[in-house]
């Protein structure tokens, strides 16, 4: 029943807008901000965060986004981010976290990541079907945007903020993150415009894709 009350929190529209703005900074935002881009009065924002804090789909905390300290530096400021917990709802109840970690247990212990990221390479493939290869940076965004990795642009390479496979990922993390970068080379395409390697950074996806590098001889 939590994670369904904290859902439905999500059933406002404004609130909605105030959490998918939040969520897509990957960093603290003050009200003001977050009122400004949703086109919304700062009582109104501040109202909804609080809500939004209360169903523990935000955190928050304070301070001086004047980035002084000291006398004349103004009071902290009430600050949001996105927590880290996750919410799953599933009718009826349905445990495929503890499935998908028992399979990545047994293949560790066997030894079998080469075959999984073979696998995965193969299941990107798949879903990319009879398609090119990813053309650019902006075709890249948009796919990954839809498979819920929230990319974004960041000197010349995309960076993700969320892995779609973090809870496994957490517990297995050379299998997962190695399943992780084959299947997004199978679905972004190999000798195209594009290259995935891992670069790694805490609480963001371990890929980075960016344009692949053309020798000239």
């Amino acid at each position: 029943m939590e994670h369904i009350e904290a859902i439905a929190a999500l059933h406002d529209p404004v609130r909605r807008r105030l959490y998918a703005y939040v969520a897509a900074q990957g960093r603290e935002v003050g009200r003001n901000e977050a009122a400004e881009a949703v086109g919304v009065a700062r009582t109104l924002a501040a109202h909804h965060l609080e809500k939004l804090v209360e169903a523990g789909l935000l955190e928050s905390g304070s301070r001086r986004l004047t980035g002084r300290s000291g006398p004349g530096a103004g009071r902290p400021a009430k600050v949001y981010t996105r927590t880290r917990a996750e919410r799953v709802v599933s009718l009826p109840a349905r445990d495929y976290r503890t499935a998908a970690e028992l399979l990545a247990e047994a293949a560790e212990r066997a030894g079998l990541d080469d075959g999984l990221r073979a696998a995965a390479r193969r299941r990107g493939e798949a879903e990319r079907g009879a398609a090119a290869p990813c053309g650019g940076l902006d075709e890249a965004v948009a796919l990954l945007a839809a498979r819920g990795y929230e990319p974004h642009l960041e000197e010349g390479a995309i960076r993700m903020r969320n892995c779609p496979f973090h809870s496994v990922a957490e517990r297995f993390p050379p299998l997962v993150c190695g399943m992780n970068l084959a299947l997004l080379e199978g679905l972004l395409g190999a000798d195209g415009a594009l290259h995935a390697r891992m670069d790694a950074r805490p609480g963001e996806c371990c890929v980075v894709v960016e344009p692949s590098k053309i020798n000239i001889d």
